[in-house]
C-alpha cells in the first residue's frame, strides 16, 4: 500500500501546502507522528484544541453521545443542541444562538442576519457591510469577500456585492464610510489573527462601537479565533467593555469537532425566522456534546490560568535573542525574528519537534489552553533552538 503522503498527493485536492509529517496520536499538548517522534503543539490545529488532545471528560461526552444519537437534523428538537444554545446565551448574555459547522458558516449567518436586520429596519436595497483591512472572515465566497486582504481575492470574482473596507485604527475613514452610505454593520476582530496577530487599540474599539450606535449600524465582532477562552476571557471583547450586537465563534468551541455559533443580541434576536437560514449539520448532537464539555471545563480559574500562561510566555519570548514585536492577548501571540523569515522559523521548529504557525511575515503561537507549564517550557526550548539555528544559517 502506498504511504499516506503519496495517497494524499494523488487524490486530495491540492489546496494545502502540508508539512511532511503524519500525526497519529496526541495527548495534552503533545503529538506523535507515524515514526513515534514527539512534538509540542503550539498551533492547536489552528486554535482548535483548546482542551488539548485526548481530554478525558471531552472524550467521554463525545463518545457517549455518538453511541446513542449522532444526528437528527434540525427538523426535530435535540437535548444537546438546546443545552448548548442555552449555555452559550446565559454565559455571554446574548439572547439567541444559531449553531453551524465552522467559522465561515458562523460569519455567513452573521452577515445574513445583519443584512436582514437592515432590510427590516432601513428598507430594502443595498446597505453595505463594513470590514477592516487585513481582516480574515472565512473562505466561502461571501466571507472571503468580507475578508479585507487582496491576496485572498485573486481568481474568485465576481464577488458578493455590498462590502466596504476601511483601515484598522482609522476612525475618520470609518466615519466617512458610514456617512457616505446607509450601512448595515461593521465587523471587527479584536485581534487580527491572519492579519499578523495584531490587537486593535481599546480606545479605537470603543469609538467604533459608539459610532455604530450613533449611525444606527450593527456593531459585530468576529471571535472565531479569539473566542472560547483563547485570550484569557471567554470572548476577547469582554476585556474592552464592549457589547456587540452580533458575535461569531468557532474553532476552540468544539475542541476538534466542527462547530460554529452566531450569537444574537436584543436588536437581532428575532431577525431570522423559519426558512430564512438553516444548516443540515448545524447543532449536531455529537459536536454539541463536545462543546458543552468545553464550556464546563473553561471556568473562571481556567481563564485566569490562560492569562498567566500568556503573560509568562510573552516575557520568555522577549528574552530570546532576535525576537521582536511580540503581540496578541492571552495564548494568542505573534512575533517577528530579526533577519529571519517566519516560514523558515516554522520549518526549523518542526525539525526540532515543535508545531508553530505563521501569519503574514510573523510567527503565530496558539497552544492548547490547557497546556501545562512543563509543556510550555519544553516547547519554548525547542522554539529558541529553532530560532538560533535559522539565525546561524542566515549569517
Amino acid at each position: 500500500m502506498k504511504d499516506i503522503k503519496t495517497i494524499d498527493s494523488l487524490y486530495h485536492a491540492c489546496t494545502y501546502g502540508r508539512a511532511p509529517v503524519v500525526f497519529e496520536r496526541g495527548r495534552g499538548a503533545r503529538l506523535w507522528d507515524d515514526k513515534g517522534r514527539d512534538y509540542i503543539d503550539f498551533g492547536s490545529g489552528i486554535g482548535v484544541m483548546s482542551l488539548g488532545y485526548a481530554n478525558p471528560e471531552w472524550v467521554k461526552a463525545v463518545s457517549e453521545q455518538a453511541a446513542v444519537l449522532p444526528h437528527t437534523s434540525n427538523l426535530f428538537y435535540n437535548e444537546k443542541t438546546a443545552m448548548l444554545a442555552g449555555r452559550l446565551a446565559l454565559r455571554t448574555h446574548f439572547e439567541r444562538v444559531f449553531l453551524s459547522n465552522s467559522g465561515a458558516e458562523a460569519n455567513e449567518c452573521l452577515i445574513k442576519t445583519a443584512r436582514k436586520w437592515a432590510s427590516d429596519t432601513k428598507g430594502e436595497g443595498e446597505h453595505p457591510f463594513v470590514t477592516l483591512v487585513n481582516s480574515f472572515h472565512g473562505r466561502t465566497l461571501t466571507t472571503v469577500t468580507a475578508t479585507g486582504q487582496d491576496t485572498f481575492h485573486k481568481f474568485f470574482g465576481p464577488f458578493t456585492p455590498g462590502f466596504r473596507y476601511v483601515p484598522a485604527g482609522d476612525l475618520a475613514a470609518l466615519e466617512r464610510q458610514l456617512d457616505a452610505e446607509d450601512c448595515s454593520a461593521v465587523l471587527v476582530e479584536i485581534v487580527q489573527g491572519e492579519g499578523g496577530v495584531r490587537a486593535l487599540d481599546a480606545d479605537y474599539l470603543k469609538a467604533v462601537e459608539a459610532l455604530c450606535h450613533e449611525k444606527n449600524v450593527l456593531f459585530c465582532v468576529d471571535e472565531v479565533q479569539t473566542g472560547n477562552g483563547r485570550t484569557g476571557t471567554w470572548f476577547a471583547y469582554e476585556q474592552f467593555g464592549l457589547s456587540p450586537d452580533l458575535v461569531s465563534t468557532a474553532k476552540g468551541l468544539g475542541n476538534g469537532l466542527p462547530i460554529g455559533a452566531t450569537l444574537m443580541g436584543s436588536k437581532t434576536a428575532e431577525v431570522l425566522t423559519p426558512g430564512t437560514h438553516g444548516s443540515t449539520f448545524g447543532g449536531n448532537p455529537v459536536a454539541c456534546a463536545g462543546a458543552l464539555s468545553v464550556l464546563e471545563q473553561i471556568d473562571d480559574a481556567f481563564l485566569e490560568a490562560v492569562k498567566q500562561k500568556g503573560t509568562w510566555l510573552t516575557a520568555e519570548l522577549e528574552k530570546i535573542p532576535g525576537v521582536k514585536d511580540v503581540s496578541g492577548l492571552g495564548l494568542m501571540l505573534g512575533f517577528s525574528v530579526e533577519g529571519c523569515k517566519s516560514a523558515d522559523i516554522k520549518a526549523k521548529a518542526l525539525d526540532n519537534g515543535l508545531v508553530v504557525l505563521t501569519a503574514k511575515d510573523r510567527v503565530r503561537l496558539l497552544p492548547p489552553l490547557a497546556i501545562t507549564e512543563e509543556e510550555l517550557s519544553d516547547g519554548l526550548l525547542r522554539l529558541a533552538a529553532a530560532i538560533r539555528e535559522v539565525q546561524e544559517a542566515a549569517h
